[in-house]
């Protein structure tokens, strides 16, 4: 999430809680292309047979952060919450599916930077339920691991976002990522 063509959403986050219906008819063009590629960071882990594509994807979580009481504090808080509604859309969706399918097993997904070579890619549900447990014991880790996994941000962005060290992150991602290794594969 560099920069570049991002500078101004902050301004434009904040004229739009002002009820600015310009700044978010300027701010859509500039942050429709930041949330495709978030969308798309999270469907190439989705099995290519995923009915759900990475457009509507994209659509259905801008339409919930149009419609969420908000106040933006800026343009890492605005994709940091897109990336928890992302999030939320494909749980929702695989947990749909399932239902569907009377308890039809949920759709794999992998995280790169976690190394389960031997063992089967964990669901959706499974991870946002590890996600959700970690949250009650350590709510910092698993905001570090949903920011950066999910929200595509770079470690110091996170830091910045959490007003904590580059070296804090880093310390957490790898306990974070330890602890979800072992929730979703016990044995």
């Amino acid at each position: 999430m560099s920069e570049g063509p991002n500078s101004g959403v902050t301004e434009l986050l904040i004229e739009w809680r002002h009820g600015s219906h310009e700044a978010l008819d300027e701010l859509t063009p500039i942050v429709y292309e930041e949330l495709r590629r978030l969308a798309h960071r999270y469907m190439r882990n989705e099995r290519s047979n995923q009915v759900l594509q990475t457009t509507a994807l994209v659509h259905e979580a801008y339409i919930r952060l149009l419609d969420a009481e908000i106040q933006w504090q800026d343009r890492l808080h605005f994709y940091a919450v897109a990336a928890t509604l992302m999030r939320r859309v494909l749980v929702d969706y695989s947990r749909r599916r399932s239902a569907a399918k009377r308890g039809g097993g949920g759709q794999p997904v992998t995280l790169a930077e976690i190394d389960l070579p031997s063992q089967p890619p964990p669901s959706v549900e499974a991870l946002d339920d590890a996600l959700r447990a970690l949250a009650d014991l350590d709510p910092r880790k698993a905001q570090v691991v949903e920011l950066r996994f999910f929200g595509g941000m770079t470690i110091d962005e996170t830091a910045t976002y959490l007003d904590i060290s580059h070296a804090t992150v880093e310390r957490d991602l790898k306990v974070a990522k330890a602890w979800l290794s072992r929730e979703m594969h016990p044995a």
